[in-house]
């Protein structure tokens, strides 16, 4: 893997350990929205850490990364310790399908993510493209608190931008708010307050990504598989496009 080198420019902090890295990498190949890059820094045994993130931004010289700390992990500590100044490994170029170039055509696209599988869906929304190929784009955002609904503010401007043309829909899994559903994204489209808060029904004249935890997306796939909607797939059209996080 080639590497090249980056600064971190700002550090947002949404939450306690849930954080926005934006580094400046102006060297990293042109990617498409919802593509993921691996971040690294080297150890001092010579070794070199690094793993994958999708990339919360559209291409550009800076890039936002979208984290979670984990404690326990290798390095999410790292990252979270990271001030302005800091320097990263980014990798060269991007990888993934993820993205609205492997999309079917449809009326409506809905982006259902669980925690940070809200940063494809960020970087998506800065981008031409979904508000020219769909007449109507439905955010779905799990979380277990309502502390970690990041990106609130330009998620509003989309509201105030595109009016009835996109609908935002927090649900959360472990306390109550005002604005959001309470539970988990899969129950929430069972029992139909799902559809009913977005003012949308899930039809076959959809496009489904979803990204974020592998037990949601496992469930969500029974359920639309059950309603007739399946994978897309290019020999074998859909209507369902996922993004596994682990």
């Amino acid at each position: 893997m080639k590497w090249t080198p980056g600064v971190v420019q700002r550090k947002i902090v949404w939450s306690q350990g849930l954080f926005t890295l934006a580094v400046r990498a102006p060297d990293v190949a042109p990617f498409e929205a919802g593509q993921f890059l691996q971040l690294g820094i080297p150890l001092e045994d010579g070794q070199h850490l690094h793993r994958p993130y999708s990339v919360a931004s559209p291409h550009g010289e800076v890039l936002e990364f979208f984290v979670v700390l984990v404690e326990e992990g290798q390095l999410t500590p790292h990252l979270w310790k990271m001030q302005p100044g800091d320097k990263i490994d980014v990798s060269e170029k991007a990888a993934g399908s993820f993205t609205l170039s492997h999309c079917p055509t449809a009326s409506v696209l809905w982006l259902i993510g669980t925690g940070t599988g809200l940063a494809p869906y960020i970087a998506c929304l800065r981008t031409a493209e979904p508000w020219k190929r769909y007449e109507r784009i439905v955010l779905v955002h799990g979380v277990r608190h309502a502390s970690d609904l990041a990106y609130q503010q330009e998620l509003d401007e989309h509201i105030q931008r595109f009016g009835t043309r996109f609908r935002y829909v927090p649900v959360i899994s472990r306390e109550s708010r005002d604005g959001a559903l309470n539970g988990r994204i899969t129950t929430c489209l069972s029992t139909g307050s799902l559809e009913n808060v977005a003012d949308q029904p899930i039809t076959t004249d959809s496009c489904i990504m979803m990204c974020g935890n592998p037990d949601m997306l496992t469930e969500m796939e029974n359920i639309l598989e059950q309603r007739g909607l399946r994978r897309h797939k290019a020999k074998s059209p859909g209507q369902v496009i996922v993004e596994r996080y682990w």
